[in-house]
């Protein structure tokens, strides 16, 4: 053994007999045992290459990867070879939503490692759709529940955070989610510590003395810029600005193109606040112009309020060390019983398809499973129970696919799954108009639903309605 390398052991394993919160320690204080994740504790993680972080990861592992725009890409990628190189087997890679090549999901790594995906994104889609991968359905406040409870068990997490500062402490930053319950249900954490990364507040801080190892990258974020809106998108944009979001409202709105639409369209809007698990590129201009001031809430008044959230080079600018924005668990941000304090609490979210009852599908088409229950019910559900009477919960879509075939039908499509049930929607919005739901009945429900389709299908869908509820128009 090279010197070198026995001097490097020997510094990994003086820093691993302090590693464990029950180890004994050369600088044992009484609080060496703690895990909360923003309390020091009397060590300092080594910095190594990013092969040798990975190399803590044994067969059998359960490994968490962080998420969306902190998907740590250069851990995730340094693990698929290691797992390659070193023919591990059978270890399950547990995150919700994740950026990058997803390369631990291809069929070459099969026997390798096993996604399961607690919200899924387009790199692990093909892997679940030919049994190679897992999903969870599961609301998305409930997945820190899953290591709280113990129902998963991280052996080793992988973390993207931003540099320590003077106090040692690195920040989350764009994802915050369900990573802290994770974090300290974990054997073993690795960091991967990027100057890219924006430091945010809330639940965000972590300290470096939690890491069991650490890399440094210097690493460009993924993006997600904001596309070009359609004429179609604009008007659903348009008809929720102008009928169904108030000045002093809360929004909740995902990411993509009809959020973008709601967005583009309120800047006559005034005192608008910001409680959601992400929100998109949008919100910028919006708080530039003064229309986002959060000054209605009663919670977290005068901050915009998230979970995690991926966009362009600008909205991570303007996160960056800005205390407007406060990153919280998920636990905390979706659940109803915070939500549903939010002044005129407003949810935007969207569909694959909605049934002539109202019954919403938004996680498969048919048999084939696309994404997951996401924040839709969490905030669905919140807004409808506005403690101040005023929450508006809303479905928003194209009346059509891009092939031309209607959204709103007879009945969803075989396999298909409900995500919101037929009781909880009030709102459905595409470009032909806004059908009001809440309280009425089916027979009433088909009709205002044929309303917002498009024409084209009408007819289609008003001979299934007339068969369905038995009252065909009379011969004569």
């Amino acid at each position: 053994m090279s010197k070198q390398l026995a001097r490097r052991v020997g510094q990994i394993n003086k820093f691993l007999a302090v590693a464990s919160p029950n180890a004994a320690s050369t600088h044992n204080t009484y609080f060496t045992y703690v895990r909360e994740l923003s309390h020091p504790i009397a060590r300092d993680p080594p910095i190594v290459p990013v092969e040798e972080a990975v190399s803590c990861i044994k067969s059998g592992d359960t490994v968490f990867a962080q998420g969306a725009a902190a998907t740590p890409v250069a851990l995730l990628n340094a693990m698929s070879l290691h797992g390659k190189c070193n023919k591990l087997k059978d270890v399950t890679v547990c995150h919700m939503h994740t950026e990058g090549p997803g390369e631990y999901c291809k069929p070459e790594y099969k026997d390798i490692f096993r996604s399961n995906s607690l919200f899924m994104g387009a790199n692990v889609r093909k892997a679940v759709a030919e049994g190679r991968g897992d999903n969870v359905p599961i609301f998305l406040h409930e997945i820190p529940l899953l290591f709280y409870k113990k129902i998963i068990k991280p052996d080793v997490s992988l973390i993207h955070v931003s540099p320590p500062d003077n106090h040692g402490y690195c920040s989350l930053g764009t994802s915050v989610d369900c990573v802290r319950a994770a974090l300290l249900n974990s054997k073993m954490i690795v960091a991967q510590i990027n100057p890219k990364m924006p430091r945010t507040f809330g639940d965000a801080i972590i300290h470096k003395s939690h890491f069991d190892f650490a890399v440094e990258v210097n690493d460009n974020l993924p993006q997600h810029g904001t596309g070009k809106i359609s004429a179609v998108e604009q008007k659903i944009g348009k008809l929720i600005a102008e009928n169904l979001v108030k000045d002093g409202a809360t929004l909740q709105m995902g990411i993509g193109s009809i959020p973008d639409a709601v967005l583009a369209a309120l800047h006559n809007h005034k005192d608008l606040g910001i409680h959601s698990e992400m929100f998109a590129n949008g919100v910028v201009e919006l708080v530039k112009k003064g229309c986002v001031t959060n000054s209605k809430k009663k919670m977290h008044q005068g901050r915009i309020v998230g979970s995690f959230l991926i966009g362009d080079q600008a909205l991570y600018d303007f996160v960056n060390d800005n205390p407007f924005i406060e990153m919280y668990g998920i636990d905390y941000v979706n659940n109803t019983s915070i939500v549903k304090q939010q002044p005129r609490m407003t949810a935007i979210n969207s569909c694959i398809e909605v049934d002539l009852t109202g019954q919403v599908c938004s996680d498969s088409i048919g048999t084939r499973f696309f994404s997951g229950f996401g924040g839709q019910v969490d905030f669905i559900r919140g807004a409808a129970e506005g403690l101040d009477g005023l929450g508006v919960p809303i479905i928003a879509m194209p009346s059509t696919t891009k092939n031309g075939e209607s959204k709103i039908v007879p009945t969803l499509k075989p396999g298909a799954g409900v995500v919101t049930s037929r009781a909880h929607v009030h709102y459905v919005v595409t470009e032909h108009g806004i059908a009001s739901l809440f309280g009425k009945n089916v027979r009433q429900r088909m009709y205002e639903l044929i309303q917002i389709s498009d024409p084209k299908h009408r007819e289609t869908l008003e001979k299934d309605c007339f068969e369905r509820i038995k009252v065909m128009p009379s011969p004569n």
